[in-house]
């Protein structure tokens, strides 16, 4: 099946959350064994897997967001006249964007800051800033997607291959 630029960038996403989650599996896999049995721990292990973790979450926002496989409640939704339902989703979907801008915005104010601090690790002096950073890229391909999103949405286009943009629609 051929794939566009955005369905690119999604199976990159996704393969990147998906090599983070092992990374933190891992982590905590071998700090627990080297724990229980050798009473030793991987420097920074707790660090690591929980600034991992945080990249993880943001790099899932924007496959989410893209996807529209976040928590929604669908009483009024199911119920609406196509017409509403379409307003419905763009209108929470222009919602999202914003909230997004917004958050993304004061992630980036993160990132300079700890940067500006040169805020690092305990044990092996990782600085922080770099998880940050990937964070914010997870989230700046959150919003960059959600716009795709909203604006096939608009155009009455379905998104990702086999599946509509809209929940629930045909």
């Amino acid at each position: 099946m051929a794939q566009g630029p955005v369905d690119r960038l999604m199976a990159m996403i996704e393969l990147a959350a998906a090599g983070l989650l092992a990374a933190v599996t891992a982590i905590t896999f071998v700090s627990v064994i080297l724990r229980y049995f050798f009473a030793w721990q991987i420097p920074d292990s707790y660090d690591a897997s929980s600034l991992l973790l945080g990249v993880l979450i943001f790099w899932g926002i924007a496959g989410a967001s893209y996807r529209g496989e976040h928590i929604r409640i669908d009483l009024v939704w199911s119920v609406a006249p196509r017409r509403l339902q379409r307003a419905m989703d763009v209108f929470a979907d222009l919602l999202t964007l914003a909230c997004l801008g917004v958050f993304t915005w004061m992630m980036a104010t993160k990132v300079l800051s700890t940067y500006n601090d040169n805020l690092q690790t305990f044990d092996l002096r990782m600085p922080v800033w770099i998880f940050h950073f990937a964070a914010w890229i997870g989230l700046a391909a959150a919003i960059l997607l959600l716009a795709v999103r909203t604006v096939r949405m608009l155009l009455g286009r379905n998104g990702p291959p086999g599946q509509a943009l809209a929940p629930h629609s045909e």
